[in-house]
């Protein structure tokens, strides 16, 4: 364990069951393709869009691993190009026999500490089809133990789907999100 993720995983020290918290690698991407294609929940995307998203945006993604170290969970992000307080949860798996632990919520608030601490959060986004309880109570929950507010709004009308068989997105407007004492002094240094 490198010296990053014995800090990472020493931001949430409950992880579910013996696993631990990670930042995805490469060759997680045949992992993650497979998780999100068993999760039959998921839009699953093309397996290289999965090894492009474990090289250029592992910062503000995390993957859970076993203890033999294969990934049994992931959440994939990104930070807002236009809005960089902001980090769009882009998709959120968990393996099969790993499913309902907590462990979702506890990839959700490694992540976003982590990426509080190196970018400054102030919103976490994510878009939900309407009828994903599962989803919901994900982030409503993740919103309450940080103590925002969630707003929510279509963002993607059914109707603007080229493919014609997508239900609508649901933005999901997490924030602002109450960060600890130590993270608003580091981004009260970085500001300076």
């Amino acid at each position: 364990m490198t010296a990053a993720q014995a800090d990472l995983q020493a931001e949430f020290l409950e992880m579910p069951e013996g696993l631990r918290i990670d930042r995805p690698e490469v060759v997680d991407g045949a992992a993650l393709w497979r998780i999100a294609k068993d999760s039959r929940t998921l839009d699953l995307n093309s397996s290289y869009s999965y090894l492009l998203w474990c090289r250029d945006f592992a910062g503000t993604s995390v993957v859970a691993r076993d203890k033999e170290g294969m990934p049994v969970g992931f959440i994939t992000g990104y930070v807002r190009p236009d809005q960089p307080g902001t980090l769009l949860v882009w998709q959120v798996a968990v393996d099969a026999a790993y499913r309902g632990r907590g462990l979702a919520a506890a990839l959700l608030d490694g992540l976003t500490a982590r990426v509080a601490h190196d970018h400054g959060l102030e919103t976490v986004e994510t878009t939900i089809t309407p009828g994903n309880a599962a989803s919901e109570r994900l982030f409503t929950s993740y919103a309450a133990r940080h103590g925002a507010n969630v707003e929510r709004e279509v963002l993607f009308a059914a109707g603007q789907f080229p493919d014609g068989s997508h239900d609508p997105e649901v933005l999901y407007r997490i924030g602002p999100l109450n960060l600890r004492p130590a993270d608003r002094a580091l981004r009260a240094d970085q500001a300076d």
